[in-house]
């Protein structure tokens, strides 16, 4: 008998209830997954009848909504030409349909209700950090060529700080999960998580268990998660079980209000975590126990990721981001938030800038301006790691541009992936890359999950943001801005490992792959900005 169940056994009703508690949340969240696919399939069935209808009895109203369909996606999709190009296709190929299909998965409206909203609490929370131009000026003398990029993210609202410790951790591992729950359990005064995905298992019920004992002294605890991040979870039950221990718990556009009008977009992939407004962590981790590797997956390969731990003034962008977010997803102000301010001083250790972005700032996101301000500005070397690699047009330009100048461009991806058809995209999107100058690997050990850049020994960026259009345009995302610091140089040791573990892909190779992959995967790139 495994030892787990032989635990579960001969362990007291308590411990007993509480796995059939657990599995019977498991089954919910498996129902409610299959629930969501459901609605999705009568979704499609509905636009479906609706756009036969429409050519059918429906004539007029068909060559109307026909005529607009292109005027309208140009008037407000993003500025991104590929975007734009892909639903002009597919309003002309799917005439009707295509406009529906639009209106439901593939707008990005800047005046949408729900991006209105977050912009406002998104100023009342940017007023409340310093404004630490000085620290921009001293950096200017340091490093003059990447000043631009720290200035860029000072104008969008995100200052630049001294004073912050960083450590940085590349991969997901026991010394990274000992040191998280360590900074949970030291917890005074408030603890807020904010992650795109938590499934149970070890390192969730670690976590969670010190959550409660938290609670019960008295800790203001707060944990907001996207609910279709965590679609295999019981979410709602969830919810009832943490409030019952007295921690606030949220979820992020909860499908189950909008079950109508299921959106892939708008989904928040943030991963924060802060501790008495002094301690945070963020990266590419979520949640789950194969982000620490307690468990492994795709045949028994390591998962790779980063995260980085901050202490110090740093830390008070971090919590802002996370009160903008629990704001909008509880519609409700959260009062007195100076308690919330670092605890203590910690010495200089460099320039650490946390920023973050979303759909609410289309056309012009932070996110993608700071990763297109780290290439532009790259002179000898720009390291990239990343599990997706759907890129949009000014995106690969820039970085074939670079290549051209004499920068050293290198991008890891994975061998061993995680969504096949992602794959496939990432291939497709090799071709152009390699022939125009950027070295493309791919990280045999494991599925790499890392979200890391590092440029010239002098500044990186380690968060949550993939190269892609989700990241890009229609998630909400996090990362942290570091230069003249320790963690640069930990980035590019931990690349440059990462590249001794991994294939080179020459363009040879990929040119002579087989017809029916390159069928297969340009096929596939089509549906990008859906990825």
């Amino acid at each position: 008998m495994p030892e787990a169940e032989k635990e579960v056994k001969t362990g007291s009703l308590k411990d007993r209830v509480q796995h059939f508690d657990r599995r019977r949340a498991k089954y919910h969240g498996i129902i409610r997954a299959a629930s969501v696919i459901f609605v999705l399939i009568l979704q499609i069935a509905f636009i479906a009848g609706l756009s036969y209808w429409m050519q059918t009895d429906g004539l007029k109203i068909y060559f109307v909504v026909e005529l607009l369909s292109v005027a309208i996606v140009f008037g407000l999709v993003n500025s991104e030409a590929y975007n734009q190009m892909f639903w002009v296709v597919i309003l002309l190929v799917l005439p009707g349909f295509g406009f529906i299909l639009y209106f439901f998965w593939g707008s990005i409206r800047k005046d949408f209700v729900v991006n209105s909203g977050l912009r406002k609490r998104e100023a009342a929370a940017l007023e409340r950090l310093p404004d630490n131009k000085w620290q921009l000026e001293e950096l200017a003398q340091v490093h003059p060529n990447k000043i631009q990029i720290a200035r860029f993210l000072d104008k969008e609202g995100f200052p630049i700080y001294q004073h912050t410790k960083a450590k940085y951790y590349p991969i997901g591992n026991a010394e990274m999960a000992e040191d998280f729950l360590k900074d949970l359990k030291s917890a005074k005064q408030s603890i807020f998580l904010e992650f795109f995905i938590v499934y149970d298992g070890k390192w969730w019920r670690d976590i969670e268990e010190v959550l409660i004992e938290k609670a019960e002294e008295g800790v203001d605890v707060r944990v907001l998660i996207d609910d279709f991040g965590s679609i295999f979870m019981d979410t709602v039950a969830m919810k009832k079980a943490m409030k019952a221990k007295g921690i606030k718990f949220e979820l992020f556009n909860p499908i189950n209000r909008r079950i109508t009008s299921i959106n892939f977009n708008y989904r928040n992939h943030q991963k924060i975590m802060v501790v008495d407004g002094t301690i945070g962590y963020t990266g590419g981790c979520n949640l789950a126990d194969e982000y620490v590797n307690y468990i492994k997956r795709f045949g028994g390969s390591e998962w790779k990721d980063s995260m980085v731990r901050l202490e110090g003034e740093a830390v008070w962008s971090l919590t802002n981001i996370f009160i903008m977010m629990w704001e909008d997803s509880t519609g409700k102000i959260v009062e007195d938030i100076d308690r919330f301010r670092p605890l203590w001083e910690v010495d200089d250790q460099g320039f650490i800038q946390p920023f973050s972005g979303g759909p609410h700032k289309a056309p012009y996101n932070p996110v993608e301006g700071a990763y297109m301000r780290m290439i532009s500005k790259a002179r000898d070397y720009i390291y990239i790691t990343t599990p997706y690699l759907v890129l949009d047009t000014r995106m690969s330009d820039n970085l074939i541009d670079a290549a051209k100048s004499g920068v050293d461009v290198r991008i890891i991806t994975p061998h061993i992936y995680d969504k096949w058809y992602v794959y496939m995209v990432n291939i497709s999107n090799y071709g152009k890359l390699l022939k125009g100058g950027v070295r493309i690997y791919e990280y045999q050990p494991g599925f790499i999950h890392e979200k890391d850049v590092v440029s010239d020994d002098e500044c990186a960026i380690c968060g949550t943001i993939n190269l892609d259009f989700r990241s890009m345009h229609t998630h909400h995302e996090n990362g942290v801005f570091f230069c003249r610091s320790n963690v640069v140089q930990s980035v590019k040791d931990n690349i440059c490992a990462s590249l001794e573990k991994s294939e080179e892909i020459t363009y040879e190779q990929w040119h002579n792959r087989p017809v029916s992959q390159k069928i297969m995967q340009w096929i596939f790139k089509l549906t990008s900005p859906l990825l």
